[in-house]
Order: structure tokens, then sequence, then C-alpha cells
């Protein structure tokens, strides 16, 4: 397998990104995550969507980490800071769960976690959720899915599919763009474009479109199927925070709200926002995470370490 390394230098100095890399060595890959907050906190893990990295989430640590939660923000293979295989048939969407399974619990460790997805970070974080329910304590969905193929993927969906394969050059910060609410700086375009050196750095992001479940015989049907017969028996806490304006995953919210632990809960949308809620409202989306450990950490098996409390 040829791995491609995204040079450190295009790292340096981005946009609000003050964080130091944290690295683990999984095979013959090197995968980056950013580790904020103590040590010895209940962690948080976001789960980024594509085409992004842990950049995304650089709004909601420091207000997540600053009320005392440990924040986990991986970068998947082939995103980001981690290395990046160079064939498209390098990447499933099986090895991409393997992957960060062994990154968060055999590497890491990480016990009570709560989970923060979106987009491929549902694909993947909801399927760690239900095969490894015991190492969580809540989760939140925002604008987050895990599709089986039994059902309709939806126009909007098969026309980025469509456009992802098309086109000649993959425009990282463009598709960004169009999927905000808010005008991007240059500055922040660049910290998106920067684990990108080049074409060839984008196999990853070119056939993530390509493995989400659309038919119900995909390869990794079953196993979706089968973690939502675990989902449907998930019993803690689980909350939906979609934004007002994704036409890809709105009709997936009822869906996740199946789920048992969401009964009762404050399930809240985030307005103004388009699917990266996290560049429109980062801050909002935050205090909703907080604000949902705070008020769940005395429920009956969740624990939370004593120094976490309330956003303000």
């Amino acid at each position: 397998m040829k791995i491609l390394r995204t040079p450190d230098e295009r790292f340096a100095d981005l946009s609000g990104y003050p964080f130091s890399p944290h690295y683990a060595q999984l095979g013959a890959l090197r995968v980056h995550y950013l580790d904020e907050g103590p040590r010895d906190a209940a962690p948080v893990v976001m789960l980024h969507g594509e085409p992004t990295w842990s950049y995304l989430y650089r709004k909601m640590i420091p207000i997540v980490a600053g009320v005392g939660h440990r924040v986990i923000a991986p970068d998947f293979v082939g995103f980001g800071r981690s290395d990046k295989p160079a064939a498209r048939e390098d990447y499933t969407y099986q090895k991409h769960v393997d992957w960060m399974r062994e990154l968060l619990f055999d590497c890491l460790d990480l016990q009570k976690v709560t989970l923060v997805c979106q987009d491929w970070g549902g694909l993947i974080g909801l399927r760690l959720l239900a095969e490894h329910g015991d190492r969580f304590d809540r989760a939140v969905a925002a604008n987050a899915l895990l599709p089986t193929g039994d059902g309709e993927p939806g126009p909007a969906f098969l026309a980025w599919k469509n456009f992802s394969q098309r086109v000649p050059e993959f425009p990282t910060s463009k598709i960004l763009d169009r999927a905000t609410t808010i005008e991007l700086s240059d500055a922040v375009r660049a910290a998106y474009d920067a684990p990108f050196p080049d074409e060839s750095f984008k196999a990853g992001a070119r056939q993530f479109p390509m493995l989400v479940p659309v038919t119900p015989d995909d390869p990794a049907a079953p196993a979706n199927r089968a973690a939502w017969e675990a989902l449907l028996r998930f019993e803690k806490p689980f909350l939906t925070a979609f934004s007002d304006g994704d036409p890809v995953t709105a009709s997936y919210e009822p869906i996740l709200r199946r789920i048992p632990g969401c009964e009762g809960q404050p399930h809240t949308t985030i307005r103004n926002a388009g699917h990266f809620l996290q560049e429109d409202q980062g801050e909002e989306l935050a205090r909703v995470v907080n604000d949902f450990i705070a008020t769940t950490r005395a429920l009956p098996g969740v624990e939370i370490a004593a120094s976490e409390g309330h956003s303000s």
C-alpha cells in the first residue's frame, strides 16, 4: 500500500487552530488526533465529515474543553494530518470503522465516551456506538446518518455523489463554501485545502461518497443493519441536533429518533446552519453538547467526572 503524508508545513499557523497534534501508529498508518482538556476527564469524541478534518471542530473544542471535558477529535485516514493511502481501493467502509476502533479503544482505551458525530462521523461513529455500547455514556447526532441501503438515498445525496466522481479537480474548500450558510474567509478555505497538496492526496475524499450504502446489496449493508438492531436497544441518552438547512441528512433525523435513548431528550434544531453546522454555528452546537452532558450525567449508569459542569 502506497501511503502519502501531508508535509507538516501545510498545517503551520492555520486560522483559529492553535491545537497541538497527537499521533497513533495503526500498523503502517500514522493517524492524527487532537486531545484537549483534562486527561482524567470523561472524553467527548468529535468525528468529522467529508471532506473535512478536525479543523471543523475548532470553534467547539475550546468551549467543551473549557468546562472540564476531555475532547478527542481524530482525523480519519485519508484526511487532515492523518496518513493518506494513495489508491482508492485501499479505502472501505469497514476499514474506516476498524481504524477508528483501533485508535479510540485499543490505543487510547477510551471509556464513558460522549459521541458527537456529523456526516461520515455518523456513519463511522454510530457503528462504533452500536458495536461497543459499553464504551459510551451518550451520543449527539448532528446532521448524521447510518444508512443500510434499504431506502432511497435522496436527490441531494445522489447529486453530491455524481458531482464528487465527475469533477476533474476535487474542490475541497469550495465544497465547504457550498454547504455552509456563512462566507468562509480565504484563511479558512486554505485550512480546509491544507491536507491535500494535490489531487494524489484526495483518494479518500474521492472514495467516501462511493462507500455510502445506497443499495440493499452494498458490502456495508449487513453490518449497518446489525448496527441498527443494536441501536434500537440503546437506552443511554441520545440527542439529535440537526441544522435547519441540510437537504442531505434532514430526512434521517426522525429515523434516529427511533433509538430508545432519544425518549424525553431536549432535541434541538440549530438555526441558520447548513450541512457543516460546526462551521456555521459551532459555538451554539458546543453549548448544546455541554448542556446535554450536564443534564444527563446524574442518570443511572452514566457517570461524569465531578469537575465537569454546565456551560456558561
